[in-house]
């Protein structure tokens, strides 16, 4: 793994974490591997472009309550504006989502 050397604790707590909760998904036509999620965070709801559709259906996310960073400048995917990153571990170059252990509410903050 390449090291990317460390941050401080201010860059850290500037980042906005948070738990969303997957309301729909689907293909985004003319793409193998883009998604387009919306995502309830609680007191909003936001798309997300994610590009795992390679190793993920659409359906697989729905309901699943993700991480996802939120203040991440918004970018442009096909047409489709992504508000946010959903992180998940690479495994040997596959994403694997990260789940909380137990039920926690949309928009809850990740410290």
């Amino acid at each position: 793994m390449k090291e990317k050397g460390t941050i401080g604790f201010e860059l850290f707590e500037r980042l906005d974490l948070r738990i969303g909760q997957v309301i729909s998904a689907r293909r985004i036509s003319g793409s193998k591997n883009l998604i387009l999620l919306e995502i309830d965070f609680g007191s909003e709801k936001r798309q997300v472009v994610v590009g795992m559709a390679q190793f993920y259906e659409p359906e697989h996310f729905i309901g699943k309550r993700l991480p996802v960073l939120l203040n991440l400048e918004p970018r442009n995917f096909m047409g489709y504006k992504s508000e946010g990153m959903v992180l998940a571990a690479d495994e040997d170059g596959r994403p694997v989502l990260l789940l909380p252990e137990k039920e926690v509410k949309p928009g809850s903050i990740i410290r």
